[in-house]
């Protein structure tokens, strides 16, 4: 670059010193050795010819000098344009150009640092949008991916990168990381058909399951969201089985009470003792509906969010013994024998009236199921905790019957609502299948725990725990 500056600077100045030395020569040094000195015609040549060729060389010298001066000049400039552009161009945005004269080129250099500077400005405000995007849509709970037209990744948030793994990548193939087909179904509608589509997906994680949307995007491409709907299954499913299980259970009594009815009201004359056998059976199918009423509605209460407890610092010791004494003349009557094995004096959060309910459901449960064991053992004890091992933090209470025991697969499930292990013995029992479910929402809303544990051939233990009060309450 410079040797063409230079080239075409130095035609020029040869050009200025030939129109030079020309006019000189047939000009200006005729007119004056004429007029001046007065020399004839024809003799200007000889006279003049040094004084041109010197003046001609000393002009060259000068004009090769300012041409190499302001060519550098000028090629330095230029070069420092084109490595600016050439960093603008690799997205260097900081890059600027020194400005050091005041010329048009300055004047170019000026007005380059200015866009530079606003390109800067602008790609800045653009990445912090973008990353405001980008944690935005990680932040969700429904999982996102972005497709291309030809249904590759372009990008995908945190939660569907949880839920694909290390699969999903940039650039791949959707159907490399996500096999589900009702996801490639309906991204496939929204890529091809360019309609939006939903479904749902089953087979994406092990017991979850996704509401698909899938759009087309109007640069091309389509976008999915997925979004869980486990839980709400889950809901709607247990409300489903609810209301069947409650139907069910007032059905039957409430069939058994109309056919007696039926029967009394067909009988002109009905003898006393078929009377009162009818009416004894309506009386208990009656008793059965009005407890499974009870038993609704207290779990009803339970389960509300508006459910409040009078928590207060009671003694572990003082809790069990109100039980038995509550509970004792049913048990009496029962023929089995309650003891009390051991309980600390130690002080639990807890509602004394709520405690009462759930020791009463326990006990009942394990008369009726355990009363081939004769007996029955309730205690408490200090639990230890994790952190601190040499320092408790709970109670936990047991209630343990020497009965036919419950098999294992049973003891994950029993206290759901209205299951049963056998349901006609539960039945004969007189059980409403919802006392443990009222339990285990009663203990989980004093912040405990519940379980079971049992052995087929030898009884079964519940088992649940309380949390310790503050310790400035243990001077009471």
């Amino acid at each position: 670059m410079k040797s063409k500056i230079f080239t075409k600077l130095l035609g020029l100045f040869l050009l200025l010193l030939l129109f030079q030395a020309a006019a000189m020569e047939f000009v200006v040094l005729p007119f004056i050795a004429r007029k001046v000195l007065e020399i004839p015609p024809g003799s200007t040549g000889l006279f003049l010819g040094h004084e041109t060729l010197w003046s001609g060389l000393i002009a060259l010298a000068v004009a090769l000098a300012l041409a190499v001066w302001v060519a550098g000049r000028i090629t330095v400039r230029l070069e420092r344009l084109i490595v600016f552009a050439r960093r603008i161009a690799d997205g260097d945005l900081g890059a600027r150009l020194p400005q050091d004269s005041d010329d048009s080129l300055s004047t170019m250099e000026a007005a380059l640092n200015q866009t530079a500077e606003r390109l800067g400005e602008s790609f800045a405000e653009i990445e912090s949008r973008r990353q405001e995007l980008v944690g935005l849509l990680d932040s969700m709970q429904e999982a996102v991916v972005a497709l291309t037209p030809e249904g590759l990744v372009r990008w995908s948030n945190a939660q569907m990168q949880r839920i694909a793994g290390t699969q999903i990548h940039v650039g791949r193939p959707l159907v490399h990381a996500l096999r589900d087909p009702e996801l490639l179904a309906c991204v496939r509608s929204a890529l091809e058909q360019r309609e939006a589509r939903s479904g749902r997906a089953s087979s994406l994680a092990p017991g979850r399951i996704f509401e698909i949307n899938a759009a087309p995007m109007p640069s091309g491409g389509a976008l999915a969201v997925l979004h869980e709907i486990t839980r709400i299954e889950a809901a709607e499913t247990s409300r489903r089985e609810f209301i069947a299980n409650v139907s069910h259970e007032l059905r039957t009594p409430l069939t058994s009470i109309q056919g007696y009815v039926e029967t009394l009201m067909e009988e002109p004359r009905p003898n006393r003792k078929t009377s009162d056998e009818f009416l004894g059976i309506i009386l208990k199918n009656a008793t059965r509906m009005n407890r499974i009423t009870e038993d609704l509605l207290a779990l009803a209460g339970v389960e509300s969010p508006d459910y409040k407890l009078a928590l207060r610092p009671t003694r572990a010791n003082a809790l069990l013994q109100d039980a038995i004494d509550l509970l004792g003349g049913i048990v009496t009557d029962s023929g089995v024998a309650m003891e009390l094995t051991g309980a600390p004096d130690a002080l639990v959060l807890a509602d004394p009236d709520a405690m009462n309910q759930v020791f009463g459901n326990l006990i009942e449960n394990a008369l009726k199921y355990g009363k081939a064991g004769k007996r029955i053992l309730v205690s408490a004890r200090l639990l230890e905790s994790q952190n601190a091992p040499q320092a408790a933090s709970e109670v936990e209470f047991s209630v343990q019957d020497f009965g036919p025991g419950i098999a294992s697969e049973h003891l994950t499930r029993i206290f759901e609502r209205f299951y049963r292990i056998d349901k006609a013995r539960s039945r004969e029992a007189g059980g409403t299948g919802l006392g443990l479910a009222i339990v285990k929402h009663i203990v989980m809303a004093h912040g405990g725990r519940i379980w079971a544990e049992s052995e087929l051939g030898r009884g079964a233990a519940f088992r649940f725990t309380l949390p310790l009060a503050p310790a400035a309450d243990h001077n009471l």
